[in-house]
């Protein structure tokens, strides 16, 4: 095994255990407070208790597919290609991808209990799906077959164009009519129009989906750093037993 890999033989390092902690104590108060201590909705009932996965896990999809488009702005864009930009890029996608089945498998939930079905053709749901898969076909195309390089540019591109339709999903809502409800914290005056301890929960619940995020995007890269070692030093294997083959004849 080279000095490299040997470098990086784990996925673990001390930040992200911290952020492992973290992670596991406060998503405990999340499920505790949101299922014990928070009232319920006057109009939803019991179905509000889903707002604290629903919504927490939208905005850390939304938050990953940025965080792509960033780390992959960063490697087009820069002097130097870093091939680490890239990692963050495809990892960050993949924890997105992730958390946005989590925000639709929750929403058609919440939509079977407050609107009688679990799908309907929507502005956000619509909207919000074809997010979905555009990303997974961003995945897809980093598996294609090309070298590391070539991924990177090719996925750049496309996580480039990708991030555009954020906006597009946030704001369809207002866009068109819509059965999805619009601003859930405040209102047009910017009042807030939640209780007290449920926007204390929601918020808790976005802060600890973050901490699980960065857990997540952590290992998932220095995975691929690693994967990415392994294919390099196989190629050099593969280059020095060719070499001495020709050597040989």
């Amino acid at each position: 095994m080279s000095q490299s890999t040997q470098k990086f033989s784990s996925t673990g390092t001390q930040a992200s255990r911290v952020i492992g902690i973290l992670a596991i104590v406060v998503m405990a108060w999340v499920v505790i407070s949101g299922l014990v201590f928070t009232p319920a909705d006057v109009v939803q009932g019991e179905s509000v208790r889903i707002m604290y996965v629903h919504v927490p896990s939208a905005w850390i999809a939304y938050l990953a597919f940025i965080v792509t488009a960033i780390a992959s702005s960063f490697y087009i864009f820069a002097k130097r290609h870093s091939l680490g930009f890239d990692r963050v890029a495809g990892a960050s996608a993949e924890v997105g991808v992730m958390f946005m089945a989590i925000t639709l498998i929750t929403g058609s939930l919440w939509g079977r209990l407050t609107w009688g079905e679990f799908w309907q053709w929507d502005p956000r749901l619509t909207t919000t799906t074809f997010l979905f898969v555009t990303y997974i076909g961003y995945l897809a195309v980093r598996r294609l077959d090309g070298s590391i390089e070539q991924r990177a540019r090719r996925s750049g591109v496309i996580a480039l164009l990708a991030v555009l339709e954020i906006p597009l999903v946030h704001f369809s809502v207002v866009f068109w009519r819509s059965l999805h409800q619009r601003a859930t914290i405040l209102d047009p005056n910017g009042d807030v129009k939640m209780d007290g301890l449920m926007l204390f929960t929601l918020f808790s619940g976005v802060v600890a989906f973050t901490l699980v995020f960065a857990w997540l995007v952590l290992h998932r890269q220095r995975t691929m750093l690693l994967s990415d070692l392994s294919n390099e030093r196989g190629l050099d294997n593969a280059i020095l037993a060719r070499q001495n083959e020709n050597v040989s004849n």
